[in-house]
C-alpha cells in the first residue's frame, strides 16, 4: 500500500490526538509513505501555532518537532516543480482549494501517475479529502465527520 500523507494527517503522528493511533497503523501498513516537501513547513507551523494557542507546552511541541525532523528522511519527499505548481493552480481553481491543499492534491496525483498504481491520500482536511476522491484517488480515512 502506497500512502500520500498531507500535513493534517502527518501531524497526528507526532501529537497525540483523535486519529493518532490510526495514522500510526496506516503508516506501519504502508510500503511507501510520501508527501510534498511543503509538509515540513506545515508541520512546524502547526506545532508553533499549538504553542501560541496554549494547546501544547513549548517543550512538548519542541520534542514533537525533533522527532518529526529525525523521521523526515524516511518519508519520500515529492519535490515541487513549475509543472506541478501549474497543475496545483488549476486544481485550486477547479475545486476551490487553498494553495497548500491544491499542492498536496497535485503531488498525490503526480505520484500516482508516475508509479502507475493506486495511491491512498491520507488527510483530515475535508476539502482536500473530497477533491482527492473526486480526482480519482483512494482517500483515507474512509469517512470524515
Amino acid at each position: 500500500m502506497i500512502t500520500y500523507i498531507d500535513a493534517s494527517a502527518l501531524l497526528k503522528r507526532y501529537v497525540a490526538e483523535e486519529g493518532s493511533a490510526e495514522v500510526g497503523e496506516l503508516i506501519g501498513q504502508s510500503t511507501a509513505v510520501g508527501t510534498a516537501i511543503i509538509s515540513r513547513a506545515e508541520v512546524a507551523a502547526a506545532l508553533a501555532k499549538a504553542v501560541r494557542m496554549k494547546i501544547l507546552a513549548k517543550n512538548e511541541a519542541a520534542s514533537a518537532l525533533q522527532v518529526f525532523n529525525s523521521e523526515w528522511e524516511n518519508i519520500i519527499r515529492l519535490q515541487l516543480t513549475e509543472i506541478l505548481m501549474s497543475r496545483a493552480a488549476a486544481l485550486a481553481w477547479e475545486h476551490g482549494l487553498r494553495g497548500y491543499d491544491a499542492t498536496h492534491l497535485a503531488s498525490a496525483l503526480f505520484w500516482q501517475d508516475m508509479l502507475g498504481e493506486s495511491v491512498i491520500v491520507a488527510t483530515f482536511d475535508r476539502h482536500l479529502w473530497e477533491a482527492s476522491k473526486v480526482g480519482g484517488l483512494v482517500v483515507w480515512p474512509e469517512s470524515l465527520r
